[in-house]
């Protein structure tokens, strides 16, 4: 039986992790300089990403942490590092909006490891761990898909945004977007070497 309590409990978890709201400078500044098309298609595709590694973490994520011999604080630490991409965007660089034209931001750092990243997927893990029989299996897996329905939304309606802030309005959140994902990566290590401190690791 669909317990609605457990899909409540779990979205809401996943909704202040992966931050819908949040993501909406970071993905504007990321994309910014594409056509409207591209962006709406990166959108899609950095919740596809993440809904593809949170879905592969959630089936089977113990058994590969456990057999690569991987700690939660390392892969806290390694996702932190990966965001690190984010002082690129603090550069001041007059070409900045077009900085990364060639490279497809939806799927780092956006889809791995911004969004699933590894407070997510130990979320994941541990809900999909805890869930009793098909009903609760059912709860825990309609939440993460409609979590990821939300972010998908969240960062294709955000290109409204653009029609109304303009090119300097774009600068301002491309450097909102550097500030965030740098303050996010420096948390994230900082989290991951304290674990490590205190013999979690």
């Amino acid at each position: 039986m669909f317990d609605f309590a457990l899909f409540g409990s779990v979205f809401l978890t996943l909704f202040v992790i992966m931050d819908p709201p949040g993501i909406t400078p970071i993905f504007l500044g990321l994309t910014s300089g594409r056509p409207a098309k591209v962006q709406r298609r990166m959108a899609w595709q950095a919740a596809s990403v993440a809904f593809g590694v949170i879905t592969l973490f959630g089936i089977c994520g113990k058994q590969i942490l456990d057999y690569v011999h991987v700690s939660i604080p390392a892969l806290m630490v390694a996702g932190g590092l990966l965001l690190l991409v984010a002082l690129d965007l603090l550069t001041g660089k007059s070409d900045e909006p077009t900085q990364t034209k060639d490279v497809n931001v939806a799927l780092v750092p956006l889809g791995m490891p911004l969004l699933a990243g590894p407070g997510a997927i130990v979320s994941v893990i541990l809900a999909v761990q805890h869930a009793d029989g098909w009903g609760g299996q059912l709860s825990v897996w309609a939440a993460i898909v409609a979590m990821h329905l939300v972010l998908g939304l969240a960062m294709r309606y955000s290109l409204l945004i653009i029609r109304v802030i303009k090119d300097g309005g774009v600068v301002l959140v491309t450097r909102l977007s550097g500030m965030l994902l740098s303050a996010i990566a420096v948390q994230q290590i900082a989290g991951g070497i304290t674990q490590f401190i205190e013999g979690k690791g």
